[in-house]
């Protein structure tokens, strides 16, 4: 993937690639995560200094640009912070106001799942791919699980054959924790990408699990 730095040549496109990501990974999502994505697309496109690197302002001005109250601005940035989306690089003291930056990396990777939900020219972009040589039209095929045995092993190749895509974007991703006594423990690359699958594809995975042991119980998303 290419760095998602927002300044120098190409720089204008580069932020709407990453505000497209940000946007297209909320409308994938609950309405408290589209709540969350869509107030940091606020700070970003209102008060973030994309040269410094710097988003400096106050939680009553942050409150205000919300409509929410000063608590729960204190408590949505520490939630931010925690995703490491935000980066505190000076504490407010003394009257002076915090300083953060921003992960755009971090963003991006994290929004990865809801890329193909763009396009698949969105993808080829910002996912660094090499073009066809023979071709202008990249199709957009999930990667080829690799060879093995088990349970998840089984998975992973049927899924990859029911829908390429989707696997590239939701199932590939996933690795296996623990596997026996009833139960399969799938471990996501982010909170988000588990928090997605345990929403829209845990019932999916668990049928097409059984199908493959009957005796399994239980298939289960951690991060």
């Amino acid at each position: 993937m290419q760095k998602p730095k927002a300044v120098g040549p190409q720089a204008g496109a580069r932020k709407y690639d990453i505000l497209s990501a940000l946007m297209a990974f909320a409308l994938s999502q609950d309405k408290i995560v589209q709540r969350r994505v869509m107030r940091i697309m606020a700070l970003i496109t209102a008060r973030y200094n994309w040269q410094r690197d710097e988003l400096c302002v106050g939680q009553r001005e942050i409150a205000r640009m919300w409509s929410v109250d000063e608590r729960t601005v204190k408590r949505e940035m520490a939630v931010l912070r925690g995703l490491g989306w935000l980066v505190q690089k000076r504490k407010g003291a003394r009257g002076r106001l915090s300083v953060y930056g921003l992960d755009l990396e971090r963003m991006m990777e994290d929004t990865r799942p809801a890329w193909p939900l763009i396009g698949p020219d969105f993808v080829e972009r910002v996912g660094g791919r090499p073009e066809a040589p023979e071709s202008n039209v990249v199709p957009l095929r999930g990667p080829v699980p690799m060879a093995g045995e088990g349970v998840w092993a089984t998975a992973q190749a049927r899924l990859h054959a029911e829908d390429p895509v989707t696997y590239g974007a939701w199932f590939h991703g996933l690795s296996e924790v623990e596997a026996g006594q009833g139960r399969l423990v799938l471990a996501a690359p982010s909170a988000f990408h588990a928090t997605y699958v345990r929403t829209h594809f845990l019932t999916r995975l668990t049928s097409l699990a059984r199908r493959i042991d009957p005796t399994l119980g239980e298939v289960r998303i951690e991060h």
